[in-house]
């Protein structure tokens, strides 16, 4: 008898095709969105289009904000903007001469400024229950590398 797989889940899916390091990748669903890799002249590539580490450092920005949002919704609270930036510390010693070692980031450090009505401590709810809930921010801390996440809070301006 098959498994029947959990409702909840969703699967999701990128073909990718290319020659050299440049590569062209669909994502599967209803969008079909096309988007493209390349890499730094040196490490073989033209730098005609993001290298896939910044794909992995804009996927954590991205999915940390539609994280935070669904976790601000189960709050009760309202979040005006959203403000990333995103550092990760490559060693390209594994990656371009094949060292032996881990070939992951050695750190990423994740500063975000969040303008919210949260008091602090709805405001420390969002900051672990998006961290414990966002699927890139655990791919990245599972990895092993130093994760620093580092949120502030600025008050929503008031309507002029």
């Amino acid at each position: 008898m098959a498994i029947k797989p959990k409702e909840t889940v969703v699967p999701f899916a990128v073909h990718g095709e290319g020659t050299g390091v440049y590569q062209t990748l669909t994502a599967g669903g209803e969008g079909g969105h096309v988007f493209h890799t390349d890499a730094y002249p040196a490490f073989g590539g033209q730098d005609s289009a993001p290298s896939p580490l910044f794909y992995a450092l804009g996927a954590l920005t991205s999915c940390n904000q539609v994280t935070g949002s669904l976790v601000a919704k189960d709050l009760g609270i309202t979040v005006t903007s959203w403000n990333f930036d995103i550092v990760g510390d490559l060693d390209t010693a594994v990656l371009v001469g094949g060292a032996e070692g881990n070939a992951n980031f050695d750190r990423v450090e994740v500063r975000a400024t969040i303008e919210t009505d949260a008091t602090e401590e709805q405001f420390a709810q969002l900051i672990s229950e998006t961290e414990r809930r966002c699927p890139v921010t655990q791919l990245f801390k599972r990895s092993g590398l130093e994760f620093e996440n580092n949120w502030t809070r600025a008050e929503i301006p008031a309507s002029v």
